[in-house]
């Protein structure tokens, strides 16, 4: 049996937001839930992510928290995965395109999220007899 995504995920309770939200209504979410990123949904299509990065070039750019938009500060269309995909290749997206979070999408629904400290945390808690050199292990 391989290791996927699925072992690994946040599924079921995964942080969402509208692109109608303020940030700084997000980011009240994110500190409430102690998580790094949302989801913003249109309706039940992914419309983009919304993350502490997102939150603070927000503010650098001098940005209010009250009058601006999710939308406005979101990256959109991020990269998703199916939750049969391999958790090493998601760690290599991760790295190569420098974000933290990928949101898990089946039969194009979210039904989940996965994040880099996922990924660690995950890998720090196998047995080491399976965690194997070459394994599909990040």
């Amino acid at each position: 049996m391989s290791v996927t995504l699925r072992d690994f995920m946040t599924s079921g309770d995964v942080l969402t937001v509208s692109g109608e939200a303020t940030i700084g209504e997000a980011a009240r979410r994110l500190s409430d839930r102690n998580v790094g990123a949302a989801v913003v949904l249109e309706g039940d299509a992914i419309a983009g992510i919304f993350t502490e990065r997102d939150l603070l070039r927000a503010i650098a750019a001098g940005r209010q928290p009250e009058d601006s938009t999710v939308r406005d500060c979101m990256t959109p269309d991020p990269v998703t995965l199916p939750p049969d995909h391999a958790p090493s290749e998601a760690a290599e997206l991760m790295s190569a395109g420098r974000f933290r979070h990928i949101p898990v999408v089946e039969q194009g629904r979210l039904v989940g999220i996965v994040s880099i400290r996922d990924l660690v945390s995950a890998g720090l808690h196998m047995a080491s007899e399976e965690a194997n050199v070459g394994s599909d292990f990040p």
